[in-house]
């Protein structure tokens, strides 16, 4: 690991240690996730400035853009830090109508892993994550075949770890029953607490926990006590809400994504902020 301090820490993966707050790469591609960014130099100033400030953990896709993240992640980062840890995912495709279709058959699932080793530039990927439901929420059924497709590909040698996304504890098991997970990422936030016992479960067994969309879904009353908090602690309502998961559960993993360095320093500092008692008690209302 490099000497300098990690934001929020790290937590260790297996053999990867990780910055606890990361980076998500995917709104650096155009909009809706399509094409190249707006301003190609400002993104590539971006991932520059994320490892430069410490973090050590970028989850990106090859189907955002689709290629685009990647392609840049490797035009700014490549050659890697041996301590940098890119997460990708496979087992979605996007359509011509912006949609997240799912691309999850074995073959399917073996080409997305070539496509993400090369348009990133590695050998091997540190950790591969089978995205099994829709966009918010797990769907029921069986994901053996998918799971041992990319079993498979791990014992080639071209994946480290394996993860899984978008799924339930049942599907965490199973995956279980067929190669170690390293990681969940699932849809949860401060407001949206489905996976309250699961988050515990995992910690428990040495599982990290990638929440996404930190602030999706929330009603306009949640929003009103989000922001209360917010103005009272003087900063904004997600750094709040991201505050408040990094101090969830120790196996908690941020991945706030942004195309400005100025935001991607904001999301930084979220690690030093200190919710008072009663701040978090208000917070966890929220769920309820």
């Amino acid at each position: 690991m490099a000497s300098q301090e990690l934001p929020g820490g790290s937590y260790r993966v297996a053999d990867l240690e990780l910055s606890r707050v990361g980076y998500g790469a995917m709104q650096l591609a155009g909009p809706g996730v399509f094409g190249p960014p707006k301003d190609h130099d400002t993104a590539v100033a971006v991932l520059r400035a994320a490892v430069d400030l410490g973090i050590r953990h970028i989850d990106t896709a090859d189907f955002y853009g689709p290629h685009v993240t990647n392609e840049l992640i490797r035009e700014a980062l490549a050659p890697y830090p041996d301590d940098l840890h890119i997460v990708t995912k496979v087992g979605a495709r996007r359509d011509e109508q912006g949609g997240w279709p799912h691309a999850r058959t074995p073959a399917e699932l073996r080409s997305q892993v070539h496509d993400n080793l090369q348009h990133l530039g590695l050998d091997v990927l540190d950790v591969v994550n089978l995205r099994v439901g829709g966009v918010e929420a797990p769907e029921p059924g069986s994901l053996a075949e998918q799971f041992e497709a990319l079993a498979e590909l791990q014992q080639q040698g071209l994946i480290r770890h394996l993860g899984v996304s978008t799924v339930t504890a049942e599907q965490i098991a199973e995956a279980q029953s067929i190669a170690p997970v390293v990681c969940v990422q699932n849809y949860y936030n401060v407001a949206h607490r489905v996976d309250d016992e699961l988050v515990d479960s995992l910690n428990a067994q040495g599982i990290a926990y990638v929440p996404y969309f930190p602030l999706g879904g929330f009603s306009p009353l949640q929003s009103v006590a989000l922001q209360a908090v917010a103005a009272r602690l003087d900063t904004t309502a997600m750094s709040v809400a991201l505050a408040w998961l990094l101090r969830r559960s120790p196996n908690v993993l941020l991945i706030p994504g942004t195309s400005s360095v100025a935001h991607l320093r904001e999301n930084l500092a979220v690690a030093a902020l200190e919710l008072p008692h009663d701040a978090i008690a208000e917070l966890d209302a929220i769920g309820r």
